[in-house]
């Protein structure tokens, strides 16, 4: 059975009464009663659960997150943890330091990126994104990013990079999106909201996570 928030009621355990020492037709049909009533209670959960839309009623682990800031490297040669310092919803998963990612729930998690990139050199750059997880490397986990030059002076150029990666964590794990870039002209933007037409900010870093399934075992 589900209540006004969709959400799937746990059935009460019935309440069943000792035996007497003989037998009393009364106190059978009351425990029967109680019985019918909660497996058919249980059946309806389970066939909520597990019919064709059963999965609005699950509630599984995840958050999301954004940055309001620009960010900028200070050089070339240092990698650097990007910034969600907004929490815009928390599930089973809360930022740490601004950077870290932090999971509460043993599992395979997904991570998705979104970042707001700028170049405002007047040649085209790198942008080197990769995943830490306990502040660690993860083998295999970079991509590049190419920055065409800026269209003109005042007037920069823009991409989004964008991508997910799924990885094992364990309580308490905590995973980062970690950047370099070939030149300090090339930054994460963000932008206020806009008139004509109204529209909202651009965040200049945007991360979600979401709980995929348990650790194999």
């Amino acid at each position: 059975m589900a209540n006004v928030k969709q959400q799937l009621e746990t059935p009460s355990i019935p309440s069943l009464g000792f035996a007497p020492e003989v037998y009393e037709r009364r106190h059978f049909s009351e425990n029967y009663g109680a019985l019918n009533t909660y497996f058919r209670k249980t059946i309806s959960v389970l066939g909520a659960l597990f019919g064709p839309q059963g999965g609005k009623f699950l509630n599984t682990p995840h958050g999301a997150f954004h940055s309001s800031i620009d960010q900028v490297a200070a050089n070339t040669t240092t990698a650097y943890p990007v910034y969600f310092g907004t929490t815009d919803i928390s599930n089973g998963v809360t930022v740490a330091s601004d950077s870290r990612l932090t999971v509460a729930v043993d599992g395979i998690w997904n991570v998705q990126f979104s970042l707001q990139i700028k170049n405002v050199s007047n040649d085209g750059q790198d942008f080197d994104i990769w995943f830490r997880k306990n502040g660690t490397n993860i083998a295999d986990s970079n991509s590049r990013f190419h920055i065409a030059a800026r269209k003109s002076t005042g007037d920069p150029s823009h991409i989004i990079a964008a991508l997910n990666f799924f990885v094992e964590m364990v309580a308490g794990d905590y995973i980062e999106v970690v950047g370099c870039v070939t030149s300090t002209d090339v930054s994460l933007e963000a932008f206020p909201a806009g008139t004509s037409p109204t529209r909202p900010a651009i965040p200049s870093a945007i991360a979600t996570m979401t709980f995929v399934s348990n650790l194999p075992s």
